[in-house]
């Protein structure tokens, strides 16, 4: 993620990716939806959560210092009895507990939807353990604006589909302008997903867009091909 005025790298993505030996690189949009129908979504996310932690951990210690790693959350993974005091021993067990500033919970705001009081109550939990909270792909899930000023959120990541033709579809302009000057009267940020021209990014410049994410600034890369390329040199190193 980017800061759009500033061009400053403020945080990652973690994204998952499978190599298979038989069949070659595989798309998320291929397996995580069987992994959701199967429910290995659960101990796949887990897995991811902790690499995350790990990962953010690690970089604060070469002195990447301030840099938040967003980790995804599904439901299923969201509702687990035990999901609070798991996300609670990977943070002790990786050292994110000391610094929880180095880590962000994203779930989409259709999935929030679907159990808004549950939703709202985890999150919370989560927001005291001093973790940042971005709700994803926003604009795509109908939330009522009643709840939405109940969801304990930073950042409202707009959807790519609003981004990717607002300079060419007048709607998608005025809905993207619509979410961000909203996010700022409820004091959230905005990161626009899916920013792949410069033009994009001056547009949401202009209308207020905290930060971005997309091709324009970078493609997905190993976490040290990322640190070495976007990071610089590390506080005293």
């Amino acid at each position: 993620m980017v800061d759009i005025a500033t061009r400053r790298i403020t945080g990652a993505e973690a994204l998952v990716r499978w190599q298979s030996a038989e069949l070659g690189p595989i798309s998320p949009a291929t397996f995580i939806p069987v992994a959701e129908e199967t429910g290995l979504i659960v101990p796949l996310g887990r897995w991811v959560l902790e690499e995350g932690c790990r990962q953010a951990a690690r970089w604060r210690e070469q002195g990447y210092a301030g840099l938040r790693i967003a980790v995804n959350v599904s439901v299923k993974q969201l509702y687990q009895p035990d999901f609070l005091d798991g996300v609670n021993a990977i943070l002790e067990a990786t050292g994110v507990a000391a610094n929880p500033s180095l880590l962000a919970i994203e779930i989409t705001e259709s999935e929030l939807m679907e159990n808004i009081e549950a939703s709202v109550a985890v999150l919370r939990r989560l927001k005291e353990y001093g973790l940042s909270v971005y709700v994803d792909d926003f604009g795509t899930g109908y939330s009522s604006l009643a709840y939405l000023k109940h969801f304990p959120a930073d950042k409202l990541k707009i959807d790519i589909s609003f981004v990717r033709d607002m300079l060419n579809d007048r709607n998608d302009y005025a809905i993207v302008a619509t979410i961000i000057a909203m996010a700022r009267t409820l004091e959230l940020k905005t990161v626009a997903e899916g920013v792949e021209e410069a033009a994009q990014a001056e547009a949401l410049r202009a209308l207020g867009c905290d930060e971005a994410q997309g091709y324009y600034f970078g493609r997905p890369e190993p976490a040290e091909v990322f640190a070495q390329k976007w990071l610089g040199t590390p506080a005293g190193g």
